[in-house]
């Protein structure tokens, strides 16, 4: 009996694919300003992922979250963050904790855990909604090491970010998700956003840096 692939499988499986690539995309890159054009990509792919699903869905709110992820995600924020760099002349090659080698074999690992996690629990599920959420996990997750391998402050941010990205992808991959829970997420990360800006220019006058290994250094020394 031939498998029944789900209408629109091909493009919701290529745009979330598509995400989680740039999340890799992340973790190779050295360089502030390339980080924060791949970032837009990411939220461009994003934006049409929810379009892609609202239509396949019938769910035309959706096209909100699609309209949300387009002007704050892929535009607002990445243009913001360029012009916060530039103000602050911060240093525009991102040092790590771990090599690149290694950080990218703990994120296929992380992948491999997604899926691991995620297809078993969701057997009763389409196979759309279930690959769907295992990409959406291992881009939170592959956010989450972004942060924790990255030195420079502006970079956590785009990892953060990248993070709510994936919960994004989670929530418009699930049929019937209602439109309160993308708008909540939307609204958390142009908050945090705020706040994070707000935390660069304080951190900058205080310390001349944003480059979190010298701060902890710097707090070594206060003592």
């Amino acid at each position: 009996m031939p498998i029944r692939v789900p209408a629109g499988y091909d493009v919701a499986h290529l745009l979330d694919t598509g995400v989680l690539i740039l999340s890799f995309a992340f973790l190779y890159h050295r360089r502030l300003f390339g980080i924060l054009k791949l970032y837009s990509v990411q939220a461009l792919l994003l934006a049409a992922a929810a379009a892609w699903q609202a239509y396949i869905q019938e769910a035309p709110h959706l096209y909100i979250t699609a309209a949300i992820a387009l002007f704050f995600k892929a535009i607002t924020i990445p243009i913001a963050l360029h012009r916060i760099v530039l103000r602050l002349k911060i240093h525009r090659s991102v040092e790590t904790v771990i090599n690149i080698g290694p950080t990218l074999l703990v994120a296929v690992a992380l992948v491999g855990l997604s899926i691991w996690l995620v297809l078993p629990m969701t057997t009763s599920s389409g196979a759309l909604t279930r690959e769907s959420l295992a990409i959406a996990l291992s881009t939170v997750l592959l956010g989450l090491l972004m942060m924790i391998t990255r030195r420079n402050a502006v970079i956590q941010v785009v990892g953060f970010m990248s993070m709510e990205n994936g919960l994004i992808l989670a929530a418009v991959g699930v049929k019937g998700m209602p439109l309160v829970v993308e708008l909540s997420a939307a609204f958390s990360v142009m908050v945090a956003f705020i706040i994070f800006g707000i935390f660069f220019f304080h951190i900058r006058e205080r310390f001349d840096t944003l480059d979190v290994h010298d701060m902890e250094r710097f707090r070594g020394e206060s003592r």
